[in-house]
């Protein structure tokens, strides 16, 4: 029998309709032979509403305490599922991460998962339930429950999946898969068939809000099939596989429009070794995460030094990186959140010249200003100005061609 892992985002879940209209779909695929565990995320928009709660109440909130209160989201969904697919006449049970347990480190609201226990679920499905697992949600050694961060779901649907050795593990979400661009953004980019690990991986992480980075990650390491669906129906969807499985000739794959980004200079630092560690290691502590960086050239034995950081987490990097900046004695602190990322992603940027010159030329005819710039064997990154984003994602998108390609055949 088929094992598959299924995994429904929040707006898969916004409502009693919308979950009734859910398990009707897990019980088919039930119904069709298969073996079903179920990861749900919170109901569409009650992450951010306890959030609120806990924002009325403390700026603040202690990492602990805020787990412990957005965690409910997905406690409440997965036993509204479980509750629902018993109404349909299908055996079903609902577990918290901690009832598993999926064991996490002790970085609150960021915890990485450490390790996965599968005898609870394994037990479930023998008996011939649909266990219904809250995504997003584990519980560190001290009991405490942790969260994985925004989207953390997706890491407990591959996780779950390469624990169980389950043969898919099938993402639904609002979309009906991965396409080169935000159809938001650019009305004329096409859906994506097939597209590799290592480019839904880059993709992830720059913006695009398909998957969780973090998920795809794992789904690359333990080789589990990842599929991205729509829970509204429709016959589209996005298969992730190995570089070799992609036949799409394209050099670019996609553009991404990344906005929480924030920028962080220091003004004639000293020149001399240690200090880029002194400035960015107590970001690393407080598991703020440093992007791009560019020191200029040395001039009489100092230096200007610039990193970038996500929005949400400037506050804190900027009081962390003034304390630094003051043992150092660095002329001046700036910042600036008015930025964006965009970015070109595919597996012909390591195999094609010329990639990097035809981007920058495309926002140049656009009169568009580079401000930072960061490469990789897969993607080009540019830090511009907060109101040019769209256009430059558009102006990208057609320099290589991708408004006019047709979708990839299997």
């Amino acid at each position: 029998m088929p094992l598959i892992v299924q995994k429904y985002g929040g707006s898969s879940v916004a409502s009693i309709d919308h979950i009734r209209r859910v398990a009707m779909g897990i019980a088919t695929s039930k119904i069709m032979g298969n073996s079903v565990a179920v990861v749900v995320s919170a109901m569409g928009g009650e992450t951010d509403r306890l959030l609120n709660l806990a924002a009325e109440i403390s700026h603040n909130p202690p990492g602990r305490e805020q787990d412990a209160l957005v965690a409910t989201g997905e406690q409440v969904c997965s036993a509204l599922m479980a509750i629902t697919l018993e109404s349909l006449g299908h055996r079903s049970k609902s577990f918290m991460g901690l009832q598993l347990p999926l064991i996490t480190d002790n970085v609150h609201t960021k915890a990485r998962i450490t390790d996965l226990h599968t005898e609870t679920i394994k037990s479930a499905l023998d008996e011939g339930m649909i266990p219904i697992v809250a995504g997003f949600q584990g519980v560190n050694e001290d009991g405490s429950i942790t969260t994985l961060g925004r989207g953390g779901s997706d890491t407990t649907a591959v996780a779950l999946a390469a624990a169980l050795k389950a043969d898919c593990c099938e993402i639904y979400t609002d979309v009906d898969g991965v396409y080169t661009a935000d159809p938001g953004i650019c009305p004329r980019a096409r859906h994506l068939k097939r597209i590799s690990y290592q480019e839904m991986l880059e993709l992830a992480g720059l913006g695009a809000k398909i998957l969780h980075s973090r998920s795809v990650e794992l789904a690359q390491k333990y080789q589990v099939p990842l599929v991205v669906k729509s829970s509204f129906g429709g016959n589209k969807q996005t298969w992730i596989v190995n570089e070799e499985e992609v036949m799409e000739n394209s050099i670019i794959k996609g553009v991404t429009l990344e906005k929480n980004v924030s920028k962080i200079s220091l003004i004639r630092v000293p020149d001399r070794p240690g200090i880029a560690y002194k400035i960015l290691a107590p970001l690393a502590d407080a598991a703020i995460n440093v992007d791009m960086i560019i020191q200029n050239a040395s001039i009489d034995g100092f230096a200007d030094f610039t990193f970038t950081v996500p929005t949400t987490d400037l506050e804190k990097a900027k009081e962390l990186v003034e304390r630094e900046a003051n043992d150092i004695n660095a002329s001046e602190m700036l910042a600036s959140n008015n930025i964006v990322k965009v970015s070109a992603v595919g597996i012909g940027i390591k195999t094609n010249p010329g990639v990097a010159a035809k981007m920058f030329h495309s926002l140049s005819a656009e009169n568009i200003n580079i401000e930072m710039i960061s490469t990789s064997e897969y993607r080009i990154s540019c830090v511009i100005e907060e109101k040019y984003g769209e256009l430059a994602v558009r102006a990208i998108h057609k320099a290589f061609g991708l408004d006019n390609v047709k979708e990839e055949r299997k």
